[in-house]
């Protein structure tokens, strides 16, 4: 396993891929009695390290080692997976942003940036990441309402207990004028 060197100077691992013989296609049910294993997971690591640097499926399956069709399929079939590929492309663009920030900073001419394509690309990913709709809510809606009951009940206590509060300050600033 080498290292290659990524665009901000950091190194990334790459794997290189092993010549393969034919592929044989498993139906979905003999793949999941077989299951992945840790021991067949650790593209994985690879991957998702290769994909915060490029922000490309197809460069990082190929750093670590696999085909694109597969990394699609563990991303479709593990929900934490899934997660963690959208982390790494968050992170991605967090990069690039600051990598155009830096480079508008201080331009080096040796480095070239297409800055027009780079803008356009974090304005889209802005205005998709706007659009995307929030998490679903797996609760019931007794559960939301029993929820809302509670931090209504909170509230009440606490505006008593603001009340008592200032009720004792009230009456204490009552004695000190006395004296």
């Amino acid at each position: 396993m080498t290292k290659a060197i990524s665009s901000s100077g950091n190194p990334v691992p790459v794997r290189t891929p092993r010549p393969r013989g034919r592929r044989i296609k498993l139906a979905p049910g003999l793949r999941a009695a077989a299951g992945e294993s840790a021991l067949n997971k650790h593209w994985r690591t690879y991957f998702l390290a290769a994909l915060v640097e490029t922000s490309c499926v197809k460069a990082s399956a190929q750093i670590a080692g696999v085909s694109p069709t597969r990394a699609y399929r563990a991303r479709r079939e593990d929900p934490a997976f899934a997660a963690q590929w959208r982390t790494a492309l968050a992170e991605g663009y967090e990069n690039l942003e600051l990598e155009l920030l830096a480079h508008l900073r201080n331009p080096d001419p040796a480095r070239k940036i297409d800055v027009a394509n780079a803008l356009k690309l974090l304005s889209h990913h802005r205005a998709a990441k706007a659009e995307a709709r929030p998490p679903v809510d797996e609760r019931s809606e007794q559960e939301v309402l029993d929820s809302i009951d509670a931090m209504i009940d909170q509230m009440r206590e606490r505006a008593a207990a603001n009340a008592a509060l200032l009720a004792e300050m009230d009456g204490g600033e009552g004695d000190l004028g006395a004296d």
